[in-house]
């Protein structure tokens, strides 16, 4: 061990865990000095298999605050720094691999790390959503958690951003309604809302398409003006995708634009404009905002949510349906190929590729492209 390596505590608070906690707890080994589980009330064989790995395993009665537990498991940790996981998460072996190079060489300067947390992923196991999140702290600096629900870490100092990517693998099985309960027995004893739960809790009525009043929240969080500006990008977003499911596009463009308040257009929302007027039979208007999308650079540090489609073969994929519609053949076979580069197996771009050759061939049309 180097001058330089550190030292490690895991903190995690489960609750009927079974079916993932050895999966999580295999895929850190070499990484934690010290794991520290915090049971919430499991009546599964969760702590069973915990003790294989550990035996500072502790219980936390809960209270419906999910800050209130993780703090708890906070105090219990005793290494320099404090990892933190849910028990669905995992390292796969190469970023196990670059973290332990981390653990040994790293610069004690740093307060915190932050790693993308990469959560949907497509056939071929390549991810496509992904945001980041403060994975690694000092722990005398005594970060805290804030937040009953979608709780977060409150940090500050100096932060590196790392490429150690956190892999989620939820298999599903936990109270899908939890979050929502929670949040209505605060609404029901009327505890006031910060902008953050104002967001999130329109978030939870979104997952149970409550559209309606899901619009409402989504407002209300806007309306304070006091929002990560990640959020309020996000919120225009879930906003759209609401009034597109209530059949009304109107409203719909209205909250698509409304995000270009916040940040420059990103390739999400140029996606979202091109899929609109490609719906409206608006080809041109929607190849422009396709086009848009494949000419903007990906942002490497960002915090908020990445759709990785949108960033690299879905708008060409795109483009190529705009340009078949205007009869603009060679540029639909082009962008389709550039599709075909990122996604080799997709059935769609195979198919759009078969078909286009047999438009050249029927039309006469010498290709250029290949």
């Amino acid at each position: 061990m180097s001058d330089s390596s550190i030292t490690i505590s895991l903190c995690m608070i489960v609750r009927n865990e079974e079916a993932t906690i050895g999966r999580c707890l295999d895929s850190v080994k070499g990484i934690p000095d010290e794991i520290v589980i915090i049971d919430t009330g499991s009546i599964d064989l969760t702590k069973k298999i915990v003790q294989k790995y550990t035996d500072k395993i502790d219980d936390f009665t809960w209270v419906d605050d999910f800050a209130a537990a993780r703090n708890f498991a906070f105090s219990k940790a005793t290494m320099d720094y404090i990892l933190w996981l849910d028990a669905d998460d995992i390292f796969v072996d190469s970023d196990r691999d670059k973290f332990l190079k981390l653990k040994e060489s790293f610069n004690t300067s740093f307060d915190v790390v932050n790693m993308p947390y990469l959560l949907a992923f497509d056939q071929s196991g390549l991810a496509t959503f992904s945001l980041r999140r403060n994975r690694l702290v000092k722990r005398n600096k005594n970060f805290r958690w804030i937040g009953a629900v979608h709780e977060y870490l409150e940090v500050y100092g100096s932060i590196l951003n790392s490429d150690i990517c956190v892999t989620h693998k939820g298999i599903g099985g936990h109270d899908s309604d939890r979050n929502l309960k929670i949040y209505e027995k605060r609404k029901a004893k009327r505890e006031a809302f910060s902008p953050r739960d104002l967001y999130y809790y329109a978030n939870e009525l979104f997952d149970h398409q409550l559209h309606e009043r899901a619009i409402e929240s989504y407002k209300d969080f806007l309306n304070t003006n006091q929002g990560w500006v990640e959020d309020n990008i996000s919120a225009c977003g879930k906003l759209a995708d609401c009034y597109q499911k209530l059949e009304k596009p109107d409203k719909q463009l209205e909250y698509i634009l409304k995000s270009f308040q916040y940040a420059p257009p990103r390739a999400e929302f140029c996606c979202r404009l091109g899929f609109y007027f490609l719906t409206g039979e608006q080809y041109e208007q929607g190849a422009f905002w396709y086009k848009l999308a494949t000419q903007l650079e990906k942002p490497i540090s960002s915090w908020g949510p990445i759709n990785e489609a949108c960033w690299t073969w879905l708008p060409h994929l795109q483009l190529c349906v705009c340009y078949d519609r205007l009869g603009k053949y060679e540029l639909a076979y082009e962008h389709n190929e550039i599709a075909r580069k990122y996604r080799p197996d997709n059935t769609q771009i195979l198919y759009n590729r078969k078909y286009l050759e047999g438009v050249f061939i029927k039309n006469g049309i010498k290709n250029s492209n290949g």
